[in-house]
């Protein structure tokens, strides 16, 4: 029941496009984004009926992006989803355990709740990384979405930068009076950088690409943005953690409250496989003598 159009850019990944793998085995209808020269190799791989296919080569991902917000306000939508091609799965928290979900169901909530308020430029899903089992929020506001977000077609901010576009358009949308939405409850499981072949590794990371993206970043947003060195390398940190921002999401008053805050969605736990991890083995357990009970 997805409502808006979910697009992925991809390059250079026809043999490891896990964000597609993991779509196409839950069934979620996805257009994989490839440059003309890119065309005949993922298809090969199996990708041809998903495929959709830029105008040119050499796009890069930004070029890519706006050609993408542009299709799909083409076809009418008001919102679109764009998801790195390195995410191996979706998980949700529950009860301390960040389980693997239902994609379809996960897109489906962030979409239902993004359509609720009238304020939100960019929502989307955290990553799995940085979730701890103990968190007690299900989502944040006015902080960093990234590598899988759902964009308001309406709203005038857009890519820019070759450099962190993604850090940008988030601040964009925040200095601007809009809202970000994080989920934490709700998760991807997106591979570190530089740890899969392809994608954006050749572009950005090589050489100094590092120290050119943070310091580009930082003299575009002087206010909100400073260099410094973290993990041994030079990254870019927004100042204060985001905390300037401090806008309220904003109710639709033609949607009927009390209804949505009764409503409940229709998770089901269950248990696929055994598992190695003590941990997972007595959550499963747990889990199977609550629904004897």
């Amino acid at each position: 029941m997805i409502k808006y159009p979910v697009y992925i850019p991809s390059k250079d990944r026809e043999k490891s496009a896990l964000t597609a793998r993991w779509f196409k085995r839950w069934g979620v209808p996805f257009h994989l984004v490839v440059e003309p020269a890119q065309v005949d190799k993922y298809t090969a791989e199996g990708w041809g009926d998903f495929l959709l296919v830029l105008p040119e080569d050499n796009m890069r991902l930004l070029g890519s992006r706006l050609w993408i917000r542009e299709h799909s306000i083409s076809e009418g939508h008001k919102r679109h989803w764009q998801f790195d091609d390195n995410i191996r799965s979706f998980r949700r928290l529950t009860r301390g355990v960040r389980v693997h979900v239902n994609p379809n169901k996960a897109i489906e909530i962030v979409e239902e709740f993004t359509d609720r308020y009238t304020n939100i430029g960019i929502s989307g899903f955290d990553y799995e990384m940085f979730v701890t089992d103990q968190c007690k929020r299900p989502y944040v506001l006015n902080v960093h979405v990234y590598s899988a977000s759902l964009i308001n077609n309406e709203m005038p901010y857009k890519w820019r930068l070759y450099y962190n576009d993604d850090t940008d358009i988030c601040l964009q949308v925040l200095n601007g009076g809009l809202c970000t939405v994080q989920f934490k409850t709700l998760m991807v499981e997106k591979m570190r950088t530089l740890t899969v072949k392809g994608g954006n590794t050749d572009d950005l990371y090589q050489r100094d690409g590092r120290l050119l993206m943070a310091r580009s970043l930082e003299e575009v947003w002087p206010e909100h943005v400073e260099t410094v060195w973290r993990f041994g390398r030079p990254q870019h940190r927004v100042k204060n953690n985001w905390k300037q921002f401090k806008q309220k999401l904003i109710r639709r008053t033609d949607l009927d409250w009390e209804k949505i805050a009764a409503k409940k969605y229709d998770f089901k736990l269950v248990q696929h496989r055994d598992s190695d991890c003590w941990q997972m083995k007595k959550f499963a357990n747990e889990q199977n003598e609550q629904n004897r009970t």
